[in-house]
């Protein structure tokens, strides 16, 4: 871990901030579908937009956290929090955690297998959520339940978050991919776009960099990431903090 990355000591103390950061949570049961990528792209748009973002990785791989200590410090600044840290299994997870008081912007990097009071604590903590889905049968099976299991849990029931679904690895024109797009499509969720399989990804996380990073962007990653980024300036324009600038 690199000393010029931020990092929270422990998971189980609460944010002080006059204003509630918005909080994205980015999850999917099913380990591969990509849940880090999106988030440490995620965190690299905001950051690169001026938010003062955060981090937060409750996956015990902690590879975002490997990411942010392969970043450059020169880089715009993203707060780190390894929330995997001091966990014991089967333990609800805090929410309460330590970031600058300024803070605007959360991500919140997830496990495989997240289920049960976990997900519900998850749920309940966040502003809006996003899932990747990758096109495998598998995948797809596993996006199903999860899905069932968010919109069933006792947090989403009390209260439903904006939940967007996005295709990740994508390869188009086969015959999988058909079937992922049929079965996104028939959600009463929003389907926002679909993510291509490149190796930009891959060696953009090598040097702790998101696209978002990069002056000059491919303009297909461009065009493919900006319904995500409309769907979140959406539904952060709702959110009862915005209203307290205004």
């Amino acid at each position: 871990m690199s000393k010029d990355t931020p990092i929270a000591s422990s998971a189980r103390v609460r944010v002080i901030s006059n204003t509630q950061p918005i909080r994205i949570l980015v999850a999917n049961a099913k380990g591969g579908c990509g849940k880090t990528t999106m988030a440490t792209n995620l965190a690299s748009h905001f950051s690169n937009l001026g938010e003062q973002t955060a981090i937060v990785d409750y996956d015990p791989q902690g590879s975002s956290m490997d990411w942010l200590a392969a970043r450059d410090p020169h880089l715009p600044v993203i707060t780190g929090v390894d929330a995997y840290r001091n966990q014991t299994p089967g333990s609800t997870r805090s929410y309460g955690l330590r970031v600058p008081s300024d803070t605007t912007r959360i991500i919140i990097d997830t496990p495989a297998g997240l289920g049960g009071h976990n997900l519900s604590d998850m749920i309940k903590a966040c502003d809006m959520v996003v899932i990747p889905v990758i096109p495998s049968a598998i995948d797809i099976r596993a996006a199903t339940g999860f899905i069932r299991d968010v919109l069933l849990t006792h947090a989403y029931r009390g209260r439903p978050k904006s939940i967007a679904v996005v295709a990740n690895r994508v390869k188009k024109n086969t015959l999988i991919y058909q079937k992922l797009q049929k079965f996104l499509n028939s959600l009463n969720i929003p389907f926002i776009t679909s993510l291509r399989d490149t190796q930009h990804y891959v060696r953009a996380s090598e040097h702790g960099l998101g696209l978002s990073d990069f002056e000059q962007r491919d303009k297909k990653d461009k065009l493919e990431w900006d319904p995500l980024i409309a769907w979140l300036d959406e539904q952060i324009a709702q959110h009862p903090s915005q209203n307290l600038k205004n």
